[in-house]
């Protein structure tokens, strides 16, 4: 069918949908343009300048674009803060969160945060409480920060999205003032389609994600797509004049009478990295593959040289495991020497291997088998069976029962407390020990 057509598949223009996915394309769609050109929260304009000024000190005479995404935040009704790993995404957030609790006063703010996984709500959660600790803002301001729960998207929704309509109707919306969705890039067309129907009509929604990340794993690749492929974020002059006002911060503005959709005044990409500087080996490496230019990327890594970079070549599949014989008894070869769990577990953490295939001769299964060879040759453990002292194990469904989510990493050590029977340890985010029967 057509458009609008109630046809099992639709096609819109050259594109061929699945009815559901073209409606849930049309509704975001709509969603966007009606908060990107609604009209303006009411906004106190000196609190606000005051609390950016005070929670992002000093500059060093750039746009201090951290400054920009708290002023955009809180003047839009939706936000996108995009940015790489270590460009300040999560710190910027928890001011945003704190800015918007300056404008409530006494007025109780309901703020959700969410995530597309468990794991990823636990992580959020744990920053934004670290970053709360941090702020300069009134201790109430950071109590109750810190106290704000995090959630996956299904569980904040009530019960998992499936074919329209999804989840909440337009007369029971979700009851919170502001939702802050972090890891946007995970997130599918379907699900951040029931999040924006979900939400009441002057509820603010700020998506945080990498835009350069891998998409979701379900059909969309909406915040690649709301970013678009501009890298240079040009604003209307409205905007920027707010934007100034707000925060001191000039922005580039966009061409008189050039025709751009009203959402680009609601995003803001983070370019700073805090981690590595723009002219590190990592910094001029990520920026090439990020850009599309695999020659010059090749060209960085072999040059040689730099302390933050390396290159191999792959050793036959026969060649592997004497490969890695120093790496793996370096990094693996002492996290079991004694101490506490928790002293094991940040000796285990500090090394690790990544792999971009599950299956064959140089992928996940294949390493951990190799890994676990050379530490048993060593002595350092002793795998005879499924279940052994030392043993890693990753959770790869969520558990709400357990409370233990997709990702989140255990290992299966002796316990004292149970004559020494073997029991899977799991830190908890407060930093304290969680232990399970290897059954469950």
């Amino acid at each position: 069918g057509a458009p609008g057509d109630w046809r099992p598949l639709i096609l819109h223009g050259t594109r061929l949908y699945l009815h559901r996915h073209w409606e849930a394309e049309q509704g975001l769609a709509r969603f966007l343009l009606e908060r990107s050109q609604g009209p303006v929260p009411a906004v106190d304009a000196g609190r606000l300048r005051d609390g950016i000024l005070r929670l992002f000190p000093g500059r060093d005479g750039e746009t201090d674009w951290q400054r920009v995404a708290a002023a955009v935040a809180v003047l839009q009704p939706f936000c996108v803060i995009t940015g790489g790993p270590g460009t300040g995404k999560t710190t910027t957030a928890a001011a945003v969160l704190a800015l918007l609790l300056e404008q409530a006063k006494d007025r109780p703010l309901r703020i959700a945060l969410a995530a597309p996984t468990g794991k990823a709500a636990a992580r959020l959660q744990e920053a934004i409480r670290e970053s709360a600790g941090r702020l300069c803002c009134a201790p109430g301001i950071r109590e109750r920060l810190a106290g704000v729960e995090a959630s996956t998207l299904h569980r904040l929704l009530g019960r998992r999205p499936g074919l329209s309509p999804f989840g909440r109707d337009e007369e029971e919306p979700l009851p919170f003032d502001a939702v802050l969705v972090d890891e946007a890039s995970m997130v599918p067309l379907h699900l951040l389609y029931a999040l924006t129907s979900a939400l009441s009509g002057d509820a603010r929604l700020i998506l945080l994600g990498d835009r350069d990340q891998l998409a979701s794993v379900e059909a969309g690749a909406v915040l690649g797509d709301i970013c678009g492929p501009e890298r240079r974020r040009l604003y209307s002059a409205a905007a920027a004049g707010r934007i100034a006002e707000a925060s001191g911060e000039t922005v580039p503005l966009r061409p008189r009478g050039e025709g751009r959709s009203p959402v680009g005044d609601g995003i803001v990409e983070l370019t700073r990295n805090w981690r590595f500087g723009a002219e590190s080996g990592i910094g001029e490496l990520s920026r090439a593959v990020r850009e599309g230019r695999p020659d010059e990327a090749l060209s960085i890594l072999r040059a040689g040289g730099r302390g933050d970079l390396g290159f191999r070549p792959v050793p036959g599949a026969r060649d592997l495991a004497a490969t890695l014989v120093g790496p793996v008894l370096a990094g693996y070869g002492d996290y079991l020497a004694g101490g506490s769990p928790g002293e094991i577990f940040e000796r285990f953490n500090r090394f690790r291997i990544l792999c971009a295939l599950r299956e064959g001769p140089f992928s996940v299964e294949a390493l951990n088998g190799a890994v676990a060879a050379i530490l048993a040759r060593a002595g350092r453990l002793r795998p005879g069976r499924p279940w052994y002292e030392g043993r890693p194990v990753m959770v790869t469904r969520n558990d709400y029962g357990l409370r233990l989510f997709n990702g989140d990493v255990g290992i299966a050590l002796a316990d004292p407390e149970a004559d020494g029977a073997l029991r899977v340890f799991f830190p908890s985010p407060d930093g304290s020990m969680r232990k399970f029967e290897p059954y469950r």
